[in-house]
């Protein structure tokens, strides 16, 4: 991957109408998962058909186009990614692309172990790999299947293949995991990884829990983490919503991302591509693309292509209208939005 040139930035950048520069893609490719999350999803998902998602040329496609206009960062997200059948393939193409600098994966971790260094020879930069407990039972009960072990064993996997950056995000229920806090970052800080505490989001029905009674605030995590560590705050980023804190004396970085006590819209630089093509504009609003159709409509000219990602810009909104004590305005699951 070669670096973004001031040419390209100058003239291809996609920009809002609030003067906020897109410069992040997340893509998802399936929003089918071997695990069941509880804040994820519902116990009895129904997935999108097989024929309604994006194939991984048309995936390919996209991902292009926002690169030729000034995308420098693409996430690729599920569901979990790393099911879905022929990926290396994607990733291998966009790892190609002139002008991205950062081709990242989130992860479960349950394949890393068979994909890790596969994915590092194909251009993968950094990986992210969600972990909420380091106890087998919790585990299996937050997963609502997992196995622990297979996931440790993809962390593993992903130190030994040697990427930038490996990180763990923990997502932090009240009663259910908060008591793990500290030895989290200490899993982390033991590997040389960083680790992020994500505040549980309000979308889709997940049958599980009563949300509010269960959140536990950025603000409340690093209350706790204070009690342990020594943490310096950093003007650190990277590239998403994550506010970072430094551990004393430690390379390991601590990120907060706190879409409800601290929210983080007016700097939002990012946008959404589901698995059957739905750009989305905004992860807690309903503006959206149908760019499948635009795809399927132009095989072979990439210009409405991008007009259409330049049109919607202009409906990217503020910001979101998260209200964890409410009843999910949005049924679409955090399977389905992409990680």
């Amino acid at each position: 991957m070669k670096a973004e040139t001031r040419e390209q930035q100058t003239q291809s950048s996609l920009v809002d109408r609030f003067n906020r520069r897109i410069d992040y893609l997340r893509i998802s490719v399936t929003d089918r998962c071997d695990l069941r999350c509880v804040y994820c999803m519902s116990e009895d998902m129904q997935f999108v058909p097989r024929s309604q998602l994006l194939t991984l040329e048309e995936l390919y496609r996209v991902g292009k186009a926002f690169v030729d206009m000034g995308v420098n960062k693409i996430r690729i997200t599920g569901g979990e990614p790393l099911t879905r059948r022929g990926i290396m393939q994607l990733f291998q193409s966009l790892g190609t692309l002139d002008g991205l600098q950062d081709l990242t994966l989130t992860t479960n971790g349950t394949l890393l172990k068979q994909h890790a260094r596969a994915l590092k020879a194909a251009g993968v930069t950094r990986i992210n790999i969600s972990l909420d407990t380091l106890r087998a039972e919790r585990f299996h009960s937050i997963t609502r299947i997992g196995d622990i072990c297979r996931t440790l064993a993809g962390i593993d996997a992903a130190l030994d293949a040697g990427f930038q950056r490996v990180k763990i995000n923990s997502v932090i229920l009240k009663n259910r995991n908060h008591d793990e806090i500290p030895d989290l970052v200490a899993f982390a800080e033991h590997r040389g990884m960083d680790i992020s505490f994500i505040e549980e989001m309000p979308l889709g029905e997940i049958g599980d829990h009563n949300r509010a009674e269960l959140f536990y605030s950025s603000d409340q995590v690093l209350q706790d983490l204070q009690r342990h560590y020594d943490l310096i705050p950093t003007t650190e980023t990277s590239g998403g919503p994550a506010r970072y804190h430094r551990i004393n004396g430690s390379d390991t970085r601590v990120g907060f991302i706190s879409p409800h006590s601290h929210n983080f819209c007016e700097q939002c630089n990012r946008v959404r591509l589901t698995a059957e093509g739905r750009l989305l504009l905004c992860l807690g609003q309903e503006h959206s693309k149908d760019l499948r159709r635009v795809v399927r409509a132009n095989p072979l000219n990439e210009e409405p292509l991008r007009k259409a990602i330049i049109d919607a810009m202009q409906i990217k909104p503020k910001g979101h209208d998260f209200d964890i004590t409410a009843q999910p305005v949005l049924f679409r699951h955090m399977n389905v939005t992409g990680g």
